[in-house]
């Protein structure tokens, strides 16, 4: 049984994690700042199911911003984590267009906050989220965690990229074990609000008009959440060894993986599944690329199963039906 610390705990990917380490019988704090980047209803409404959890004594919960760092060294004098999970982060591509320092302040200070504190108080683990977005344009497919990632196309992607970079930088100097996961589009039951499948399939039961961008070509490596906290789950339990890079002689604890579903779908696909769950045809407006977008997202993710013996098997129709299911019923 071991002390386990997730970040970002109210949030889409949080929650879940939190309910299936408490389910393995963890000892979970969770912290957020239940900010509002979308409404806050959601994020209560999974922090009230963590708090309604069969073993929910095993659970606490703290209402904390990762960019205080009087809040986080407090949180870290006061605990001995065995495992740090930094899901915390301003999500979305396009918002950082909108506001910058939202991003800066979460995932640039935020971060080193936390491996401030995972390095003074000597952490086992510390596995924390990155993105796909940090392959930018990238051209070759599908993307590698070997591929070089130097070109990133929006500021959400470069703090990502960042976040990389910082935690490689303690690994080497302190010793401390870094798992790094490129996730590649989540989606779910309970998911952000901001997201395409949410906010088309609020739209087609409405009978209102959904954008669809690049004549809906784009595609996206679409990971069902419930495949994602496997690989989550099996990756705190995979502490990465000391190795030697490829290009240096730099050494670290340090690994970084993809989590996608290995099979990127149209979005033309994405919208006929929510279509036929709905039961209802989408009334479509075509626009061209948004920026900062990019056109294809496809996960290389033969080290993951290398390594922990992980593959991802949720299509997006059986996915998205679970969505729309849920989603019906929480909106009634």
């Amino acid at each position: 049984m071991a002390n386990i610390l997730v970040t970002g705990s109210a949030g889409f990917i949080g929650y879940y994690l939190s309910n299936k380490l408490l389910d393995r019988g963890e000892n979970v704090i969770g912290i957020d700042n239940l900010n509002e980047y979308y409404s806050s209803s959601l994020k209560q409404h999974r922090l009230e199911k963590l708090l309604s959890h069969q073993n929910s004594d095993k659970f606490s919960f703290k209402q904390l911003d990762i960019s205080s760092k009087e809040d986080i060294n407090q949180l870290f004098e006061e605990n001995q984590f065995d495992v740090v999970v930094n899901l915390a982060a301003q999500a979305g591509v396009r918002y950082s267009i909108e506001n910058p320092s939202a991003y800066i302040d979460s995932n640039l200070v935020g971060f080193a906050n936390i491996l401030e504190g995972c390095r003074h108080s000597k952490v086992k683990h510390l596995v924390y989220a990155s993105s796909s977005s940090v392959y930018g344009m990238n051209t070759k497919q599908p993307f590698s965690t070997n591929d070089r990632v130097d070109f990133p196309i929006s500021l959400y992607a470069a703090t990502k990229k960042s976040n990389e970079l910082m935690a490689h930088t303690y690994s080497h100097l302190f010793h401390l074990p870094t798992t790094g996961l490129r996730f590649f589009t989540v989606y779910g039951p309970m998911g952000r609000p901001d997201m395409a499948y949410f906010s088309f399939t609020k739209k087609i039961l409405e009978g209102k008009t959904i954008d669809v961008f690049n004549n809906g070509e784009m595609k996206r490596d679409f990971t069902y959440i419930d495949d994602i906290i496997e690989g989550i789950i099996r990756v705190i339990d995979k502490v990465p060894q000391t190795t030697h890079s490829e290009i240096t002689n730099a050494t670290a604890p340090y690994k970084i993986y993809n989590i996608g579903n290995n099979q990127p779908v149209t979005l033309r696909r994405f919208i006929s599944a929510i279509e036929n769950a709905c039961q209802k045809k989408a009334i479509e407006k075509h626009l061209p690329m948004q920026p900062g977008d990019v056109p294809i997202t496809f996960a290389d993710i033969d080290e993951l199963e290398k390594d922990i013996n992980y593959r991802p098997q949720t299509s997006i129709e059986d996915g998205i039906n679970k969505f729309v299911k849920w989603y019906i019923e929480y909106n009634k």
